[in-house]
């Protein structure tokens, strides 16, 4: 029996016209972008609820997103599955949890499987003319998009590398404003007027290491900014994980990139040191000067990540005005829905922390504003239960698209429309995975959230949490072991495993490493046997890197004799956020890294080396994958490494990262001092050559 073929009704019109002259399909499809919205997706990176001032919470201002409340709805509970920027990332592109799309964590292993069912392809499918500009972060090529210009990897704030459709440009200026001209651009002179659109406009800011627009570097030097009653913290509610975390605004940031001082980002041009300079060395001499230690200490270093995180942010509003804008004077507001979100929430202090991962509120919980003129009454709020979860189902329902059945989120356009479905969600599932490899040492857990409570389990160190949120909504003390909340321990549980069998999280304990193990086995190139060879031998790095070298599919090794005068510095490297390796020093300590279609695995030194003395550093790839690392001839570090997949695109670079960052850090990050005896092979170099290298 030959199979039915079922065409939406806008679609078997046009075809049906297109059938009597092209005039008539034509007017028939500019009818059809009239009457299906636009889609404006606004994507930021770590904007925290508490620093939009429609939220409330009044630390500073933000007049343009809150005009999207205004004109449309605030949700206050929109919470997210895995709260990090790549899994939230795949969550919104797939509609699936982390455990279906692949992409658990953001340690570079895993990369986004772009094959897989999306909602912008089916959006394409349906006749929308789809565009993603800005922060991707999801390794691989957007797929299902007309139009893509993202920023690889993190991107950076000044004088942004991007891809324009796979080509390599770079933009001068700053990241928020040229994220908001190619859209711009897009909008005004790329797009088919034709079609409706969905465009995700996808902010990098405010994204550690908050680095301000040179126009606001001096926005809120005379304001003191609040600090939360929870800043000192001492976790004597909590359990294990929340003591031995890495993220405190204490312990974990770093004076010169998060704080700035004494630092200037890279790759901007003379004119931006400057500004920048003049902006900051004032504030941080009078910091100096004060000598402070302890909680005085913490005090200045929340007030300077404050200011430089509200900073960005203002710029952010600042550029989402200027879209705002444009719908206003093209004509097109009426017809376009306007969304307004971030990947996950994030920490201003609270706890002590910075940055997000955890089930606790402030991670949970990210803003969500949409505006949608006609249907969605001003100035109007929910309570409901949503969720990045949700966003794919909501924007193909809105589109008149069919969500498909595999997506695991609900459409929420009943609530948009003022009408809360009876049997929505009252309980959300959580579950979070990266850990070593992975910054910050938030331990793996899941857990559910209710009006009433929160419950998690943290199944490395087999502890559990419970917090009533009505009596304690700040989570500082646990009262899972209360005999008082035993039924309720109880009930939570069986609803947690309820939800896990719903969304089909079979093995809830699994161990991040055995996630990476999986997906390296699944993925991992093999090593072809090289004989030693030099192919870079030079003492300096005063002339341009060659271009030939290529490192892929092969043992290989690299070092240099350097004496270093400052702690951070790249020693040479090649390739980028996808395939390539980096030596190079990190507060002193030597590392070695590789990436390899996206996974991140090095070895470091224990030890840091010591300044203004000659030092022989050498990283090697050897032919059972393993990883070496050597300080004047002695071996100091070595791991399980694996080979570099591809060529690396990006090109060799001497003294600094001048591409995309290879490793953890932020590119360029120059070596201070002298380079000299540099040199490459392909295979693993043997011991006398070694041990030459580090006498010569």
């Amino acid at each position: 029996m030959p199979q039915r073929v079922y065409l939406p009704l806008w679609m078997a019109l046009l075809l049906t016209l297109s059938l009597f002259g092209p005039s008539i399909a034509a007017e028939a499809a500019a009818k059809s972008a009239k009457s299906r919205p636009n889609i404006l997706f606004i994507f930021c990176d770590d904007h925290a609820y508490q620093a939009l001032s429609a939220y409330g919470h009044n630390i500073n201002q933000t007049p343009n997103l809150d005009r999207i409340a205004k004109e449309g709805m605030l949700f206050k509970n929109c919470f997210v599955t895995n709260s990090l920027c790549g899994p939230s990332r795949a969550v919104v592109q797939t509609g699936k949890y982390s455990h279906l799309n692949g992409y658990y964590g953001n340690s570079g292993a895993e990369k986004f499987d772009g094959s897989q069912q999306t909602m912008p392809k089916l959006m394409h499918q349906a006749g929308y003319q789809t565009a993603v500009i800005g922060k991707w972060h999801l390794v691989t090529d957007p797929q299902g998009y007309d139009y893509w210009h993202i920023l690889p990897g993190q991107g950076r704030y000044y004088n942004p590398p991007m891809i324009d459709n796979g080509k390599q440009v770079v933009h001068e200026g700053y990241v928020t404003d040229v994220i908001t001209d190619v859209t711009l651009d897009w909008l005004k002179n790329k797009r088919d007027p034709n079609k409706p659109f969905l465009v995700m406009y996808q902010h990098k800011a405010p994204h550690r290491s908050w680095e301000p627009a040179l126009e606001d570097l001096s926005l809120y030097d005379d304001r003191k900014i609040p600090e939360p009653d929870t800043l000192f913290d001492d976790y004597s509610g909590r359990g294990t994980p929340a003591h031995n975390q890495d993220m405190s605004i204490e312990k974990t940031m770093r004076m010169k990139h998060d704080l700035k001082v004494d630092f200037t980002p890279g790759a901007m041009t003379p004119e931006q040191k400057e500004k920048w300079n003049a902006a900051y060395d004032p504030k941080n001499e009078a910091f100096k000067k004060m000598n402070l230690s302890g909680s005085e200490l913490v005090s200045w270093k929340y007030q300077r990540y404050m200011k430089d995180y509200l900073r960005c942010v203002h710029s952010v509003d600042r550029n989402v005005g200027r879209v705002l804008d444009y719908l206003d004077e093209s004509g097109l507001a009426d017809n376009t829905i306007v969304i307004y979100s971030s990947d996950q929430g994030f920490y201003l202090g609270e706890h002590g922390w910075f940055d997000k991962r955890w089930i606790y509120e402030e991670s949970l919980r990210t803003p969500l504003l949409v505006r949608w003129p006609g249907v969605v009454k001003p100035g109007s709020q929910s309570e409901a239960f949503v969720s990045n979860l949700d966003f794919a189902e909501t924007i193909l329902d809105a589109a008149g698209v069919k969500v498909p059945d595999d997506m695991q989120g609900r459409s929420f356009v009943p609530i948009l429309k003022g009408k809360t479905p009876g049997d929505w969600r009252d309980a959300f599932y959580y579950h979070y995975y990266e850990y070593k490899p992975g910054p910050h040492d938030v331990q793996p857990h899941y857990g559910i959230r209710t009006k009433n409570f929160m419950l998690a389990r943290f199944p490395m160190v087999d502890e559990w949490e419970l917090y009533d949120m009505q009596k304690d909504p700040k989570q500082l003390k646990s009262v899972y072991d209360d005999p008082a909340y035993a039924d309720t321990v109880k009930q939570l549980k069986a609803k947690l495993r309820d939800l896990q069998k719903q969304y089909g999280d079979t093995n809830p304990d699994i161990t991040y490493s055995e996630i990476l193990n999986q997906i390296r086995r699944q993925k991992a190139p093999k090593i072809k046997p090289t004989a030693l060879k030099a192919v870079l031998e030079r003492d300096g790095i005063d002339k341009p890197a060659p271009k030939n070298v290529d490192p892929s599919a092969k043992p290989f090794s690299v070092g240099a004799t350097c004496t270093p005068t400052k702690p951070d510095g790249v020693i040479i490297a090649q390739g980028g956020g996808a395939q390539g390796y980096s030596l190079y020093l990190k507060d002193g300590k030597p590392n070695f890294v590789l990436r390899s279609d996206g996974f991140l695995i090095g070895v470091s030194s224990p030890k840091a080396v010591p300044m203004n003395k000659p030092v022989n550093i050498v990283g090697v790839l050897d032919g059972k994958t393993k990883l070496h690392l050597y300080i004047d001839g002695k071996s100091v570090a070595s791991g399980e490494g694996a080979a570099i997949a591809k060529r690396p695109a990006e090109g060799l670079s001497l003294g600094e990262d001048s591409g995309d960052s290879v490793g953890e850090y932020e590119a360029p990050m120059p070596f201070a001092g002298n380079i000299s005896d540099l040199r490459i092979y392909y295979g693993a170099i043997d011991n006398k050559t070694l041990s030459a290298w580090a006498k010569n």
